[in-house]
């Protein structure tokens, strides 16, 4: 089951950011704990995160405030496109902290999360097929991971 989308605000409680690269437009931030089950059964609730992008004066026209509950969910879509033709890498999928991209038949996996009115709109998930290659970069992770000394055994 998942939590009711909502409104978040910056430390000063705005929720509507201006664009970096144009001043005329700007985002909301949504976000929504959702509760998976994975392939081996196991549920797990995770907090995901979307923008609603638009002209400032049309989101300042909706009246958005911090805590506000929208209708809709926010969903996962994955694809092997780039969702942004100018910069495609910044929504390229990678394998946890690995650093290794996520692909299939050796394209990248592209990925990211959007806001949508609809209740029944569906995750779109794409099967990465580089799993070998992941399962070693987790295995070597772990490795290192276990032979690193943590910082609170020394009272740091």
């Amino acid at each position: 089951m998942s939590a009711k989308v909502k409104v978040v605000g910056d430390s000063l409680g705005n929720v509507i950011q201006q664009s970096v690269n144009n001043p005329e437009y700007g985002y909301v931030r949504v976000e929504q704990i959702k509760t998976t089950i994975d392939d081996n059964n196991f549920l797990r609730r995770k907090s995901v995160s979307a923008l609603i992008q638009g002209n400032l004066v049309d989101l300042q026209a909706e009246g958005y405030f911090a805590g506000q509950e929208l209708p809709g969910k926010i969903v996962v879509v994955e694809s092997i496109n780039p969702f942004n033709s100018k910069n495609p890498a910044r929504d390229i999928k990678h394998a946890g902290n690995t650093g290794i991209i996520c692909t299939i038949e050796g394209l990248p996996i592209y990925r990211k999360t959007v806001y949508s009115l609809s209740t029944n709109a569906e995750d779109i998930f794409i099967k990465h097929d580089n799993v070998e290659q992941i399962k070693a970069a987790f295995n070597t992770e772990s490795k290192q991971s276990a032979l690193s000394p943590d910082a609170s055994e020394f009272n740091i």
